[in-house]
């Protein structure tokens, strides 16, 4: 099943949902429409939802350049519009649009890789920090870029990065601006894996697939204290790991996944 959109073409095969921004001629820059398109590709992933989403750019420039300050785009013109007003409901609109399109994404109870294809900006580099995994051309840089525009991040990435690599490292990338390579990044523990060069959507797609035959519930109760624990304490992480331990053994998925093991057979785990 293909979606094709003006800015995000949404593609899905089996278990697996590839999302690409395809603004290649902007370097894949988000333009009001987008954010809209977005939402309505969160909507779709809602109605046959996948086991694995990959969120990347088309071509082989940028993943995505963040947002298109192009003077066109109306979004600019009405912000530049209060920024000489000193006017601050404008801004406070505009970014909680952005935030509540991400949050949706980024939401999905199912794990999101972003595969970097290219070069990763400002709130393109957000996007990807709020990603459970992501997946680096050896090319691609990554760059929180806002700051030489006067700005920060308001897409969430601020904090994603913090907690991926510690406030030190994040103030570090952000309050600089420098382009952080592949190399570094992984090191970093930003990224996950560092793909050959031309292949991180294939590479990415490999990684879905070996997702995608484990027991879907299993991923995606794993995944919700995965995605929780940071933002909890101790105590609760552990307690919300033991519930849905004890839920996700109730549910019965593990009798496909113990038999065939058994059985010295790869496991065929049902759709939820």
């Amino acid at each position: 099943m293909e979606v094709s959109e003006i800015g995000i073409r949404l593609e899905l095969s089996g278990h697996i949902a590839v999302v690409t921004l395809d603004r290649p001629e902007r370097l894949n820059a988000f333009n009001e429409r987008m954010w809209s398109e977005l939402e309505q590709v969160v909507s779709k992933l809602k109605e046959e939802l996948p086991r694995v989403v990959i969120l990347t750019g088309a071509g082989e420039k940028a993943f995505s350049v963040g947002f298109d300050v192009n003077p066109d785009n109306t979004q600019v013109a009405s912000l530049m519009d209060a920024i000489q007003k000193h006017d601050r409901k404008p801004a406070d609109i505009l970014i909680r649009r952005i935030r509540a399109a991400v949050d949706g994404f980024v939401s999905l109870p199912v794990p999101i890789i972003a595969a970097l294809n290219g070069d990763a900006y400002g709130g393109g580099a957000e996007i990807a920090f709020r990603c459970d995994m992501r997946v680096m051309d050896p090319n691609a840089v990554i760059c929180s870029s806002e700051v030489r525009l006067g700005l920060m991040p308001d897409h969430g990435g601020g904090v994603a990065l913090t907690r991926l690599v510690g406030p030190a490292k994040a103030a570090d990338i952000i309050l600089t601006a420098r382009k952080v390579t592949a190399e570094e990044a992984f090191n970093l523990g930003l990224v996950n894996r560092i793909s050959a060069q031309g292949r991180v959507l294939g590479e990415s797609i490999e990684i879905a697939e070996t997702i995608a035959r484990n027991g879907p519930l299993a991923v995606r109760s794993a995944l919700e204290v995965i995605r929780h624990t940071p933002s909890t304490s101790l105590k609760e992480a552990l307690e919300l790991e033991l519930e849905k331990a004890v839920d996700l053994i109730a549910s019965g998925e593990c009798r496909h996944g113990i038999s065939a093991f058994l059985s010295k057979k790869e496991p065929e785990f049902p759709d939820i």
